[in-house]
């Protein structure tokens, strides 16, 4: 549960179904994860949970309210967190909570940490903590509360082990820069354009001259936000020949769309020397036809 008024709405549907509901409360503790402002979660200014000051509060209301179990405390302070110190700082409030809500009779379960912890999206420039050393304090600010400890890696486990093949369309030489306009676009990765965020990108077969060349990786959308990178330098590379984005497992093919008419790309998973189509290409016939006219336009 994350906000009072849904605590409301589910002691009001389990009585009604003659039900008993197992809940726990999301707290935000109003840490900063120093992550893209769009993939924070866990400051006072965002939308999300009760606030760590009227968590007892809230707590109590969920006890006093029919049909309701409290079982545990959630907390989520953001995504792509690349230090452990936000996640410190957060788990040491809600270590103090629990026992406080505990003292107040409350029978707490387990403790939702959430997710966050980031992945190299820049090779070894970009190296967040190791998960050992996660483990290791999350032990240290928790473990002394002896409680089941859930946490959600997403990002973590799928992040890397994602690749978005695209293949360049033709080399444009503007006036200010170069263009290598592929056939990936926004629809299909918008993390770039919607957090700024970086993907490094190789060509499949490197050439063998070692030209270099530098140009912003664009798609063929018809909007200047589609772009897949700004300035970026890396090997020569013309028409027809593969691009391979990297790291595109998280929050890629889940957050890709059909703007402009472009349907859902093909997945292909991998493993070793076998692969299989796990999401066929998506026709121009089954994008149509999710489209209905209305009733009174087929009269006309």
């Amino acid at each position: 549960i994350e906000s009072e008024p849904e605590l409301e709405l589910l002691s009001s549907v389990a009585s009604r179904t003659g039900q008993r509901a197992k809940v726990s409360i999301r707290v935000n503790p109003n840490v900063d994860a120093k992550t893209h402002q769009k993939i924070t979660t866990g400051t006072a200014e965002n939308k999300f949970g009760v606030s760590h000051e009227r968590a007892s509060q809230v707590y109590a209301r969920a006890a006093a309210l029919p049909a309701l179990d409290v079982i545990g405390v959630d907390m989520h302070i953001g995504s792509q967190i690349t230090e452990l110190e936000p996640f410190e700082q957060a788990y040491k409030l809600m270590a103090r909570l629990t026992k406080d809500l505990q003292a107040q009779g409350h029978t707490i379960h387990h403790l939702d940490l959430g997710g966050g912890l980031g992945v190299p999206y820049r090779g070894t420039n970009d190296v967040p903590p190791h998960p050992d050393e996660y483990a290791a304090m999350v032990k240290r600010t928790l473990g002394h509360l002896g409680l089941k400890y859930m946490l959600e890696p997403g990002r973590m486990i799928v992040g890397n082990a994602g690749i978005l093949v695209s293949r360049v369309i033709y080399v444009k030489e503007g006036d200010v820069k170069h263009f290598i306009i592929q056939d990936a676009a926004m629809n299909d990765l918008i993390r770039p354009t919607l957090y700024d965020a970086w993907h490094d990108i190789i060509p499949v077969a490197e050439s063998a001259d070692g030209i270099m060349m530098e140009a912003d990786v664009v798609g063929p959308v018809c909007e200047s936000g589609d772009y897949l990178a700004k300035a970026r330098r890396l090997p020569k590379v013309a028409q027809g020949d593969l691009l391979a984005v990297m790291t595109a497992g998280g929050y890629g093919a889940v957050q890709s769309g059909t703007y402009n008419t472009r349907p859902l790309v093909p997945e292909v998973l991998v493993n070793g020397a076998r692969w299989a189509l796990v999401r066929p290409r998506q026709s121009y016939d089954e994008l149509i036809g999710l489209d209905r006219l209305a009733a009174w336009q087929e009269k006309d």
